[in-house]
């Protein structure tokens, strides 16, 4: 039996050795698996951050989809009441005109239905039914083309005729109308019936 020498044996010595590179291991462990921890943190933070993203986008889209069919639906129902309008002022467009016209036709029955009456008597009662009618033309907008004396104008003119404008009493200027073989019509500018003219050469 060997006699104690004061002095550690070489186990003890190994043991010693090895001990603070087992703690440093350790402590190497410990700072690893804390880092891997923060780098795990790090990309879910990033995914939440993501989807709260995603879904007030989805918010958004849903709310522009909503507004989006609202105005469509706005569309559709303004663009439906115009063609509704439309329709109805081709329908009823003449009414009024057609108003106005009604007293000039009751006018000519009533003439017809006089016997025995003097001439005089006929041309007031032709005379005050063409008053009505031209009230009626006011009405509608229509108006008398008669343009005697007028620089001869293709939109609104016909001419059937050229002749001399000092033939005609006061002489005439050339290319102006020398007379009206029957009147025209506009309604609203536009022409109905363009008058029948003849021009000076």
């Amino acid at each position: 039996m060997s006699e104690p020498t004061g002095k550690p044996s070489v186990d003890e010595q190994t043991s010693a050795a090895e001990a603070p590179e087992g703690q440093q291991q350790g402590a190497q462990t410990q700072g690893e698996t804390e880092q891997e921890a923060v780098q795990q943190e790090a990309p879910q933070d990033e995914v939440s951050v993501l989807k709260a993203a995603l879904e007030n986008a989805h918010h958004e889209v849903e709310k522009s989809k909503e507004v989006y069919l609202r105005l469509a639906a706005d569309m559709e129902n303004l663009r439906r009441r115009t063609q509704e309008d439309v329709a109805k002022a081709h329908k009823y467009a003449i009414e009024s005109f057609a108003e106005a016209l009604v007293p000039v036709r009751d006018s000519l029955e009533m003439a017809l239905a006089v016997e025995n009456q003097t001439p005089e008597a006929l041309k007031d009662g032709v005379a005050a039914t063409l008053r009505q009618l031209e009230a009626a033309f006011e009405r509608g907008k229509v108006v008398v083309l008669n343009p005697v004396g007028e620089k001869f104008d293709p939109n609104k003119h016909q001419a059937v005729a050229m002749v001399p404008g000092s033939s005609v009493e006061p002489a005439v200027a050339p290319n102006h109308v020398v007379m009206v073989l029957q009147k025209g019509y506009l309604i609203n500018d536009r022409v109905l019936r363009p008058a029948l003219v003849s021009v000076a050469q």
